[in-house]
């Protein structure tokens, strides 16, 4: 029974990395056959990946089939293997819940595309290596299917690859998040090099079992810092590269060149997913310090600065999908305050809410382009909401979540429950004070937004927008529901999420909010919301009559805006700091390859064929005849032999005759004389 358990759950990721390479082998005209096995083989996972989540809702239930062996080198021997606890069942559950629906609306979004099923083999090889990233048992396997989703996300971000925006949006991805995994890859080494095993769970001594914990916590490095502590850091920072954190977060914004379904997918449920599930997997070596060690410090600081900063770029953009992807940055950085404080549980709850209402926004984004004929630019819609009433329905839904719209949306209890961790963390008030700075611009970015793309009088009126088809529309429903329901487990009153992830059993708690500073927190999150929307009311509700009228706030805000408007400049000082410099450098080793090394090349080449043309000369005119001349005389001498040698008797004795004739007279004259 267990072998076959331990078999079903390898079915999670396996089924879509094997429906992926079978549909790399189809040629472009069975898409419809590609589709259809890459969401078949997604939906057998999706249940499977429920059942396993079954399996494990009773608290504290945890289970750890046996590792496999991967290779062994003398002594030392590498395993991998699966892990079924709540963290990852939750993430394999969500994962495969909301893919399933995106991979339905790309049936509808994508269907006029020549690479149909291209792209269905990219988006199965994308969610396999996400779910093996969340049930891997060992930082190995982990670190390898990490790799996979950044390979799949380049594939997928340069899709249109024929556009050079959407060729250099996927470079930029994957280098930039190289850097990270650089720094992921060193930690790992430095964790196996002082534990001796890469699995979480190892009969005592895995990675977040107490013997490992102890070895790391014991063994200092530079300058006294702990190995766990400088692990985690390095961890931190692959981290950062994926989930795309200040000062690594470049890359995001511009992943929004690949179709809308792959960017509501790494927004929502697959790649950015990936950083946070991290270091919440390896939260107990991030805590061997403390609760303000350093590294949950420079966890809970690099989340609040990423938070205000992805909120105000946010303010200022006009691309839909932009705003959304600026949107994305800014709620990671929220889930990295609540594990840098301590709220893993928040984190995580968060995560899956966002992911929820986050893979909804972009959907209803892209139907919203759809209808508007590949129209992005929010200056150039409005009045949407009459011609587009489903869609509006539910990006109401998804945008008030997001908002933190109170009581009935999730986002509003996945806020809340970061707020509470970041207020009463020892470490300071910091954190706590930008996140709610953060969350009251989400309020205001996100109803601009709405009331430009849904409110007012279309500014485009020879656009014509449509509602989308029904296969687009139905994803969005189920999506919002979603998006609504995961309240019921995160509010206070039973917070049964929380309870569940750190292996306890939830009750209903009917005295939550007559608790020390709960209601002054529900108060100030009621606040942020009223003041952030009531703000953007304000200002846009009547603002933008025409697409060319300048935003309201562009005037008040001058050159402040337009930093706003160009991100505060983080790409134009990576061009000057970082890729202007590593050019010139690398025009200046094409220089001096061009101006010394080719022309000494050439010479050399010159030189070598002189030396071969004189070797060729005296060999044929020294050596080869005086060696031809030789034999020549010799071949000569021996023909004259040869002639002499007739074989007749007759004749050979005449020659003697002759011959002692000629000596018998020579001696008688000798003699006479």
């Amino acid at each position: 029974m267990a072998d076959h358990y331990h078999l079903l759950l390898w079915c999670v990721p396996l089924l879509p990395l094997l429906a992926g390479g079978i549909i790399a082998f189809l040629p472009d005209a069975k898409g419809r056959i590609a589709s259809k096995l890459a969401i078949g083989a997604l939906f057998v996972s999706c249940l499977l990946a429920l059942g396993a989540l079954g399996c494990v809702l009773p608290a504290g239930t945890v289970r750890i089939p046996a590792p496999l062996t991967w290779f062994t080198f003398g002594d030392v021997t590498l395993k991998i293997g699966l892990l079924l606890d709540p963290l990852s069942a939750g993430m394999a559950a969500m994962v495969t819940f909301v893919a399933l629906w995106i991979f339905i609306y790309s049936l509808g979004y994508m269907e006029k595309e020549k690479r149909f099923g291209r792209f269905f083999g990219f988006l199965s090889l994308f969610c396999g290596a996400m779910l093996m990233v969340v049930l891997s048992s060992s930082l190995l396997l982990l670190f390898m299917a990490w790799e996979l989703v950044g390979l799949a996300s380049y594939l997928l971000i340069g899709f249109y690859y024929e556009k050079p925006s959407a060729a250099a949006a996927a470079q930029k991805a994957f280098i930039t998040t190289r850097i990270g995994d650089m720094a992921f890859f060193l930690g790992m080494i430095w964790l196996y090099g002082h534990s001796g095993t890469l699995l979480f769970y190892d009969g005592g001594n895995g990675l977040l079992e107490s013997g490992a914990l102890s070895s790391l916590a014991g063994a200092t490095t530079i300058g006294g810092l702990t190995v766990s502590a400088a692990a985690s850091l390095l961890l931190l920072v692959g981290a950062m590269g994926k989930s795309g954190q200040v000062p690594l977060h470049t890359w995001l914004p511009d992943a929004m060149e690949g179709p809308t379904p792959v960017s509501a997918l790494i927004h929502a449920a697959t790649m950015v997913a990936a950083g946070v599930f991290l270091v919440a997997r390896t939260h107990p070596i991030f805590s061997l310090g403390g609760d303000t060690g350093i590294a949950l410090t420079a966890t809970a600081w690099i989340g609040a600065i990423t938070a205000l900063y992805a909120a105000l770029v946010a303010m200022a953009q006009y691309d839909i999908k932009r705003i959304l992807a600026y949107s994305t940055v800014s709620q990671l950085g929220f889930m990295m305050i609540a594990l840098g404080t301590g709220g893993v549980a928040a984190a995580m709850f968060h995560l899956i809410a966002h992911a929820f209402f986050k893979a909804l926004l972009f959907l209803s984004a892209g139907s919203v382009i759809h209808g508007c004929h590949e129209e992005q630019d929010i200056r150039k819609m409005g009045g949407l909401r009459k011609a587009m009433p489903k869609t509006f329905l539910v990006y109401a839904i998804g945008m008030m979540a997001l908002a933190g719209f109170p009581f009935v949306f999730s986002g509003f209890w996945s806020k809340e429950a970061i707020l509470h961790s970041a207020e009463y963390w020892p470490g300071g008030k910091g954190p706590f004070l930008i996140a709610a700075c953060a969350a009251l611009l989400t309020a205001f970015y996100m109803t601009r937004q709405a009331l430009l793309v849904f409110f007012g009088e279309s500014r485009s009126p020879e656009s014509h927008p449509h509602e989308s088809p029904l296969v687009m529309i139905v994803p969005l429903f189920v999506l919002a529901a979603g998006a609504v329901l995961l309240s019921i487990i995160g509010t206070p009153l039973w917070p049964w999420f929380e309870k569940w992830i750190h292996g306890e059993a939830a009750v209903f708690h009917a005295g939550a909010f007559g608790e020390k500073g709960a209601i002054g927190l529900l108060v100030l999150s009621f606040v942020i919301v009223t003041v952030g929307v009531g703000a953007s009311v304000a200002v846009y509700r009547n603002a933008m009559a025409s697409s060319d009228t300048p935003d309201p706030l562009c005037s008040k805000l001058g050159g402040f805006w337009r930093f706003l408007e160009n991100a505060m400049g983080f790409d134009a000082f990576y061009q000057k700091a970082v890729i202007n410099p590593l050019a010139f450098f690398a025009g200046g080793i094409d220089m001096l390859e061009r101006m010394i090394f080719v022309p000494l090349m050439g010479l050399a080449e010159m030189a070598i064929k002189g030396c071969g043309r004189i070797t060729r000369a005296s060999d044929e005119v020294g050596l080869n005849k005086g060696f031809d001349g030789v034999c020549d005389g010799l071949r000569e001498r021996a023909d004259s032999t040869s002639r002499s040698q007739t074989g007749s008797p007759q004749g050979y004795l005449r020659t003697i005759g002759l011959g002692v004739t000629v000596l018998l007279v020579l001696y008688f004259w000798l003699s006479a004389g």
